[in-house]
């Protein structure tokens, strides 16, 4: 596996491409791609998405990804690392909030622009740093700057939309653990029973659910089953993924458990959701 790292605290690349020219590959840093124009499929972690021009995906550190493009593609990256987070690009009081956010990204598949308004907003910034970038023009480094900063934190509000809306930089500790435990076993249901994360923390069953309603104003469950749903959303408008192979990699039972689960929670089945998503 081919790994990369990043000597800069952010880089540029806007480049065209007809063919992938790396095989899968993880990196050390963080990567923004979006797409100017073309379609193909972005795999990040054996997980497959059809692009197409406005998706804006985010590889996250140890993320193996790769693309696969049908057609001419024209793309545009923001490489970024802890570093630059962590520097005063940013207001000091949201570095710990900004960090953890982008750190969790990676449980987070298809384009990470969950706003209409967002995605209207994220083309012209991208335009505006390539011009900048392109033509070196007076104070150009500091405009980039600004509109890089923009950038992340516009990436950083899309993705907050998967975690409850009170974990912020003062939250306790233990909580974003067990928020980043939850996230990293989403996929395996055993190991995000009550009792199992109450044993991994080596806190009693009782104490857990407060503690998590505390610190995130709901409960675990609560938290687990939308985000479940998100995911499974996700799947079924970026993917061409079949119901039942979702179903075995959430670890749903089987097609049916996941048909039950899906329209008691979104009032219809994950079939007559896509249609309406491609209807739309």
């Amino acid at each position: 596996m081919i790994k990369e790292s990043l000597h800069e605290p952010f880089e540029i690349v806007y480049k065209t491409l007809d063919e992938c020219p790396k095989l899968a590959h993880q990196h050390s840093f963080f990567e923004l791609v979006y797409i100017l124009s073309g379609t193909g499929r972005q795999c990040i972690n054996k997980n497959q998405f059809a692009y197409h021009a406005g998706h804006l995906f985010l590889i996250t550190p140890e993320d193996c990804h790769s693309l696969e493009i049908e057609t001419t593609t024209e793309l545009f990256f923001l490489r970024f690392n802890d570093i630059y987070i962590q520097s005063n690009a940013f207001h000091t009081g949201n570095i710990q909030r900004l960090e953890f956010i982008l750190q969790n990204a990676n449980h987070q598949p298809g384009c990470i622009l969950k706003n209409q308004s967002d995605k209207s907003l994220v083309r012209p910034v991208v335009e505006a740093i390539i011009r900048e970038y392109v033509n070196r023009d007076l104070y150009n480094k500091e405009l980039i700057r600004h509109l890089v900063n923009t950038l992340i934190v516009v990436v950083a509000r899309n993705i907050a939309k998967y975690m409850p809306e009170q974990v912020g930089e003062n939250t306790d500790e233990k909580a974003l653990d067990i928020l980043n435990y939850i996230q990293t076993h989403i996929y395996e249901p055993e190991k995000i029973r009550a009792e199992v994360v109450s044993g991994h923390f080596g806190i009693s069953e009782t104490y857990l659910g407060r503690y998590f309603k505390k610190h995130t104003s709901e409960t675990m469950q609560q938290y687990i089953t939308n985000y479940r749903v998100k995911l499974i959303e996700n799947r079924l408008q970026h993917s061409d993924m079949r119901i039942t192979e979702i179903a075995q990699e959430l670890g749903f039972t089987d097609e049916s458990h996941l048909n039950k689960f899906f329209r008691k929670q979104k009032g219809r089945s994950p079939s007559a959701f896509r249609k309406v998503l491609v209807a739309n």
